[in-house]
């Protein structure tokens, strides 16, 4: 397998599928609509559910990324206290591509590999002046992850994937009132971004309760 990739013609039909689902995503999807796969980290009976709303383009999401996730995963997902939901939000093209190419392997442990990578290299990718060249660097990511590339150029190119996708994002971000990110939903309340410590207070009031 190559280790690096050059996009061409029939790649960037990708970068069109995300820009048609982003242009329509308040449209109806017509026939059978893809399944969304959910990821989640931690135990589905834990007694505190958190819900994650998070873009891959939103360097405040990175920096919860680095800063933050670790310890949270150490001290509530692994424990036990907590069951974790990531659930995307689509600002722009890049962000929504990203989040595909996330979503390939279909495998929950795969998907946070990737997203920890995306978020890692943030900067770099999402930060590029052409579709192309951004697509170019989501390859390069996927290709680190061990992806092979064919199987990346064909969940871009996935239409009714993406625009599945949105209808699904836009459902649950009107549901919950999401206008921010990173944005958290704690046993059903909105809950805005926080630093470590006032998130684990948070929880641990919630489970002293």
């Amino acid at each position: 397998m190559t280790t690096h990739s050059t996009i061409t013609r029939r790649n960037t039909l990708a970068l069109i599928a995300g820009s048609i689902a982003l242009a329509k995503g308040n449209a109806a999807i017509a026939g059978s609509a893809p399944v969304i796969q959910q990821f989640s980290l931690g135990d589905e009976n834990a007694p505190i559910e958190v819900i994650e709303y998070s873009s891959l383009t939103c360097p405040h999401c990175a920096n919860f990324e680095h800063d933050v996730f670790p310890l949270l995963k150490e001290n509530f997902i692994d424990t036990g206290k907590i069951h974790f939901i990531y659930r995307p939000v689509y600002f722009d093209g890049p962000g929504l591509w990203a989040d595909m190419m996330a979503r390939c392997p279909g495998d929950n442990e795969k998907f946070f590999e990737i997203i920890s990578l995306l978020f890692q290299q943030q900067a770099q990718w999402s930060r590029h002046e052409t579709p192309a060249d951004v697509a170019q660097a989501l390859v390069t990511i996927g290709l680190q992850a061990g992806l092979d590339q064919e199987h990346i150029f064909a969940c871009l190119q996935d239409n009714e994937m993406a625009q599945a996708l949105v209808a699904d994002f836009q459902a649950n971000a009107t549901h919950h009132g999401i206008n921010s990110t990173p944005s958290f939903v704690i046993d059903g309340v909105l809950t805005q971004n926080m630093s470590y410590p006032s998130f684990a207070a948070l929880l641990n009031a919630k489970l002293e309760s």
